[in-house]
């Protein structure tokens, strides 16, 4: 650590840790300055050393420990206020406001000793020629936390009212308060108002837009404002996250996440600040924090996870309900601290009512995966329950309704009459019905229990229906691998009932059924190459034939209708298998068309789905976007989770290659939340959040893409999702990262995903990876890592002919090189290869178009040299007059960078004390705009600019 020795390098110190981490690190260094400033013998810069600690102490969660060094600068301005420069005068007045809320934050600090602070406040600042606002301000805090609510609404008016000065707080910090109060009053919309500039980036701060963010996320969703509210928590927690100081907003977060079916992610945020639970340096934020995780843990309780582990305070094991009772109590006893200190019981209603504040979604998807399934909240996906009626004759005549209309539920619903009847007294056919249901819910396995079912049925008078049952068990054993065997059985169980519908002994309803199992073996043997499907075609044909010529079947007979739908599917399957798209397609249609009429459109889900992969061979996008949305729009309810994930995703990836970005994003969050669902986080939820994040990017909403994209990554594997889908995943964060500012972190994603790109056979990507890599790498002030990074992508643009970015990487390393102070000599030399590399593809370039591109791209190269000259105090006139030339042999399309070489050069013959050549370039430019279009502001700027150099030059 370097050696303090005057007030310049305790300043160099001061500002190197204030880049630091929040955080005791930080503190403690702090800690060290001033005794190192004590030992300089300089009254400055102790008060410098002391203001520095006590701001480090500010942002942290030792809050508690700023009131000491704050002490003792106010009785050095008393004793000593000449020693105070103007900077430090005014700090020293500025961090009054932070004592004022200091206090209040700490409930061992009596009332009385606030309030006669606010008065000497406002006695220093009327003295020191202030306005009274930041004083108004502090009586408001003071008023509202105690909950004096007509002394604060007078307050918060005349803090509004007085003069905003140098003492008043910034416009986002001011904003962030008056938007609470609107909360407070209960008027959501008018804080959303009031936060309207801050969430909008007109405003902003080192602690804004993070806490009005996370102070937006109960409104919003309270107004029903949920993509607000899911953006706002994916944005915003990402700027809280690596601010210690900042426990209350991130409480918040932690809260959104309880009040929107997000209870997972929430336990997830507690695992991440475990010191959160026992800093005790800002008890206000504590409380807020315990509150939070109290109602998190209740509301875990509530659905039946009490007993599940947590994340809690260090030092033992925690359930859900052991941290709840344990949140609570010191909740509660800190809430108490306050009242007792403010003589009201203010804090600890709102601390109570806050505690039992009720979900307000029943599950907002955020994108991001869930660590762990919470239990499922009803939902639209969620199959109508059967009816809650329990006695025996209610039961059995909601299981003949669902069995009618073909529900799903059918099989539950016999289930439980099967219960509820036990060995008592049922009619047999009812008795068929149960085995008949539950052998269909067995699958292949349930072969035998058909012939049970066979046999109530005959005992029950119905013989037609005791061969439908047989014939059903016959296709089971086809299934099960016995097509052979299936086949002989189901051919004479087919002439048996031909035979008892000839003489009117059994309806067309149970034929069609036992015509319908023979199909469906023949279809099976023709899909496995065991019969033709010649055989196929002619037994599914019956099924309509038969149907059909009893009278086209109402749509009260679901179970006619559903034949002749499932008959055109299985023609639409032979259609396609013999290369016949459009035909299949058509056959199709129909089917769903008859499913629908039937009024159990659920069971066209997977033609549509059908139908639109046919459109898509076809190339007809807007028909496979029709068919997959009427998908999602049959199944309802009765789309399992995983298929909701695919609809989703292929609608998704429609929707965005159409342009449709906004859309595409719904759809893609959509697919993440079914795939938790299904417990498919790390399969196909891993592929939906990269999409999502691809989205998100593509509407410039980095923030939230960089939360999605590094949540996919987390489950983002080469073998299962292909290394392309992490390569991009990487690529599109980098990106996101790089917008954000956070330009370490991009370069460690862009060369993260080069290494995965360098053993493809096609190099581009690998190329431009490295160059991405190496510009964050340059603006993260990594200079050597930079010109490695360049000089490697530079060999690949080299190898893959590509010398417009050969040049940019050359011309990149060359400014490098000039930032590292190590003289021009090396800079020099990279710009004068990127001239020559440049010159030479030149004389190579095959047509006009990249003859034009190479031109523009060495006048933009001699542009730079000359820059780089110039910044290095030597000689550049000579490339900036041939950049000039180059521009201007690219006619109208080189006008404006010609133009700008041009003001370049003026202004470098100005700093070498030659106006008549800078009057001289500044007059051409001024030509050259002559008749151009005022509306254009390349034009303006251009003109402005060759006028001021015109006249600094006359």
């Amino acid at each position: 650590m370097t050696e303090i020795t005057d007030l310049a390098a305790l300043r160099r110190a001061m500002a190197e840790n204030a880049e630091r981490p929040e955080g005791p690190a930080r503190n403690a260094r702090a800690e060290q300055l001033l005794a190192a400033a004590e030992g300089l013998n300089v009254p400055l810069a102790v008060i410098e050393a002391l203001g520095h600690q006590l701001s480090v102490y500010n942002y942290s969660s030792e809050k508690d420990k700023m009131f000491v060094p704050f002490a003792r600068l106010l009785r050095l301005w008393d004793e000593r206020p000449g020693d105070f420069d103007a900077y430090e005068t005014h700090s020293l007045h500025w961090v009054f406001k932070w004592m004022s809320a200091g206090m209040l934050d700490q409930p061992h600090i009596p009332l009385a000793s606030i309030e006669k602070w606010l008065g000497e406040m406002e006695r220093r600042y009327r003295l020191a020629g202030y306005s009274e606002r930041a004083v108004r301000g502090a009586e408001f805090s003071v008023a509202a936390h105690i909950g004096d609510l007509a002394r604060a609404e007078r307050a918060y008016a005349a803090w509004l009212a007085a003069d905003r000065d140098e003492m008043a707080d910034c416009h986002a910090c001011e904003l962030y308060g008056q938007g609470l109060w609107q909360v407070e009053r209960g008027r959501d919309a008018a804080a959303l108002t009031a936060w309207r500039p801050v969430l909008e980036g007109e405003f902003s701060c080192a602690h804004e837009p993070h806490s009005v963010l996370a102070a937006s996320l109960v409104p919003l969703l309270r107004l029903g404002r949920v993509e607000e509210a899911r953006a706002h928590h994916l944005r915003g927690l990402r700027l809280v996250r690596p601010m210690e100081s900042m426990r209350a907003a991130y409480a918040e977060h932690v809260e959104f996440c309880a009040l929107s079916g997000n209870e997972a992610r929430g336990l997830e945020l507690l695992a991440e600040r475990p010191a959160y639970f026992t800093d005790t340096g800002h008890p206000r934020s504590r409380l807020d924090f315990l509150a939070v995780v109290t109602l998190l843990t209740d509301r875990l309780t509530e659905l039946g996870l009490g007993d599940e582990p947590v994340p809690g305070p260090a030092g033992r094991a925690w359930t859900a309900r052991d941290l709840a009772a344990h949140a609570r109590t010191e909740a509660l006893a800190l809430a108490e601290r306050f009242d007792a200190r403010n003589g009201t019981s203010y804090v600890g209603d709102r601390t109570r009512a806050r505690m039992a504040r009720r979900p307000l979604v029943d599950r907002l998807p955020l994108g991001v995966r869930t660590p762990r399934p919470a239990p499922a909240a009803p939902s639209a996906a969620t199959p109508p329950a059967p009816a809650a009626e329990t006695s025996l004759p209610a039961l059995l005549a909601e299981a003949h309704r669902l069995a009618d209309t073909l529900r799903p539920e059918a099989v539950d619903a016999w289930a439980a009459v099967a219960r509820a009847a036990g060995d008592g007294e049922l009619a047999p056919a009812d008795r068929a019905l149960i085995a008949d249901h539950e052998a269909m819910s067995r699958g292949p396995e349930g072969a035998e229990l058909f012939e049970r079912a066979a046999e109530l049925y005959a005992a029950a008078g119905d013989p037609g229906e005791a061969l439908a049952a047989r014939a059903r068990g016959a296709y089971f054993r086809a299934l099960r691998g016995e097509p052979d065997t299936a086949l002989a059985r189901v051919t004479g169980l087919s002439e048996e009932v031909r035979a008892l519908y000839a003489a009117e002994a059994t309806g067309v309803r149970q034929t069609a059924s036992v015509l319908m199992s023979r199909a469906r073996i023949l279809m099976h043997r023709a899909r496995t190459g065991a019969g033709a499907a010649r055989d196929a075609e002619a037994a599914v044909r019956e099924v309509p034939a038969l149907v059909e010529g009893h009278g086209t079947p109402d749509e009260g007979d679901a179970r006619l209708v559903a034949r002749v739908a499932e008959s055109w599917g299985m023609l639409a399957e032979l259609a396609g298998a013999a290369g016949d798209g459009a035909g299949a397609a058509e056959l199709l249609r129909r089917a769903v068309a008859e499913y629908v009429r039937a009024g159990v459109p659920w069971c066209a889900v997977e033609y549509e789905v059908q139908v639109a992969a046919l459109a898509e061979e076809a190339g007809d996008r807007e028909e496979a976007e029709r068919a997959l949305r009427a998908a999602l729009e049959h199944g309802g309810p009765y789309v399992e989770p995983a298929g909701q994930v695919q609809l989703h995703l292929r609608i998704a990836e429609l929707t965005a290659g159409r342009g449709e970005v906004a859309a595409a994003t719904e759809h893609a969050l959509q697919a993440t939340h079914w795939a938790d669902r299904a417990g498919e986080s790390g399969t196909s939820g891993a592929w939906a959040r990269q999409r999502l994040g691809g989205y998100l990017l593509r509407q410039g909403r980095c923030a939230e893409a960089a939360e999605v994209l590094e949540s996919a990554l987390a489950d983002l594997r080469a073998e299962t999702h292909g290394d392309g889908s992490v390569v991009q995943a990487r690529w599109w964060l980098g990106d996101c990262l790089e917008e954000l500012g956070e330009h370490r972190a991009a370069a460690e994603q862009r060369l993260l995903a080069a290494d995965i790109a360098r053993h493809w056979p096609e190099q581009r990507d690998h190329a431009t990876l490295a160059h991405l890599a190496a510009d964050s790498l340059g603006s993260a002030g990594l200079v050597a890592e930079a010109d490695r990074a360049y000089a490697r992508a530079g060999e690949l643009w080299r190898a893959l002919g590509d010398t417009r970015l050969l040049v940019r990487s050359l011309r990149a390393r060359a400014w490098l090189a000039l930032r590292e102070d190590a003289g021009t000599a090396e800079a020099e030399g990279l710009m004068a290869e990127a001239v020559e590399v440049c010159e030479e593809a030149l004389e190579d370039a095959a047509d006009s178009r990249a003859l034009g591109g190479l031109t523009r791209e060495l006048a933009q190269t001699h542009r730079q040299f000359g820059d780089l000259l110039a910044q290095a105090g030597g000689p550049g006139g000579v490339h900036f007059e041939r950049a000039i030339t180059l521009f201007g042999s690219l006619g109208p399309a080189g006008l404006h960078d010609r133009t700008a070489a041009e003001l370049a050069a003026a202004e470098l013959a100005t700093e070498l004390g030659h106006p008549e050549e800078a009057a001289a370039r500044a007059r051409v430019v001024l030509a050259a705009y002559e008749n151009a279009d005022e509306t254009d502001g390349t034009v303006r700027t251009r003109r402005a600019e060759a006028a001021r150099l015109l006249g600094t030059a006359e």
